[in-house]
């Protein structure tokens, strides 16, 4: 078949599945499942084009980062101490607060420049680096998000509440993930660990990690009959689905939900409570920031 007659049969389909116009968002969905079944489109431009309709629904309350997952630099801090937890943290970009006060954003690259021309001598030099924060409302459409990260060049912004208080952060690439699906960079690769190092002593722990290898990963013995996984084991001795920031203390060990949703939780904070699995882990385990 030549290319012509192949753009015209396409052209030919594309129109016929359109002949009746959808009078509706769900009837224009189904019109875009039933042409990726005809092969008019393919699986991945219809999820691409779902993500574009979801967008334009969604609100910044949907995909923000949370403040209680957000790696705050506080600037009332030495420059050593503030270097310390970029390095440890691994971001780009940082919102910059002293005094319960959102003063700046730090971008890890201008941090770099600094650095090495010899620029950073104190805090009070990193200050002259900070970045204008930019600020949004939880009710924020994403699709004017976009646009407005479009038109200013930003890709990051800091979500406020009702009472005009920090409720977390939003990026470009957390809208671009909405339309295109998870966008993994080198520091997401090592996120597939179940379990991650986030400070001296406490951890990241996927909710899917198997109970002996969490065992093993701490040198204790936790045993449960009716669940496999740790979301399971917290869930049964919740009674409920954990819920984002609820906490437990639980056989010698502190957890913390970092992320989940009502259906399921994701991501704990974990802190030994005993010096001896303390002792052990770092003795047992090397990390790398």
């Amino acid at each position: 078949m030549s290319d012509r007659n192949s753009g015209s049969s396409w052209l030919e389909r594309l129109g016929k599945m359109f002949s009746d116009e959808p009078e509706s968002r769900e009837q224009l969905v189904n019109i875009l499942a039933d042409a990726q079944e005809q092969g008019v489109i393919d699986a991945d431009a219809l999820v691409m084009i779902q993500g574009v309709l979801e967008v334009s629904e969604a609100r910044v309350r949907d995909i923000m980062i949370p403040r209680s997952q957000i790696t705050l630099i506080d600037g009332c801090e030495s420059l050593d101490s503030i270097l310390a937890t970029m390095l440890e943290s691994s971001h780009s970009r940082y919102p910059v607060i002293c005094d319960k006060e959102i003063i700046g954003i730090l971008l890890a690259k201008d941090v770099f420049r600094a650095v090495v021309k010899g620029e950073l001598k104190d805090k009070d030099d990193l200050a002259m680096i900070y970045r204008k924060p930019v600020f949004v409302p939880e009710s924020k459409r994403l699709n004017v998000l976009l646009r407005d990260f479009k038109a200013s060049r930003n890709h990051l912004a800091l979500v406020v509440d009702e009472y005009a208080e920090l409720a977390g952060l939003v990026t470009i690439e957390d809208v671009l993930e909405q339309i295109v699906g998870d966008i993994e960079d080198e520091h997401d690769a090592q996120e597939q660990e179940h379990i991650q190092k986030r400070t001296a002593h406490s951890y990241a722990v996927q909710a899917i990690t198997s109970i002996d290898e969490f065992n093993q990963f701490f040198n204790v013995s936790i045993e449960n009959e009716n669940t496999e996984t740790v979301g399971g084991l917290l869930a049964t001795k919740l009674g409920h689905v954990p819920l984002v920031n609820e906490s437990l203390e639980l056989q010698g060990f502190h957890f913390k939900v970092l992320k989940g949703n009502e259906r399921r939780a994701e991501l704990f904070e974990v802190k030994p409570l005993s010096d001896e699995i303390k002792a052990h882990v770092k003795d047992e385990h090397v990390f790398v920031s």
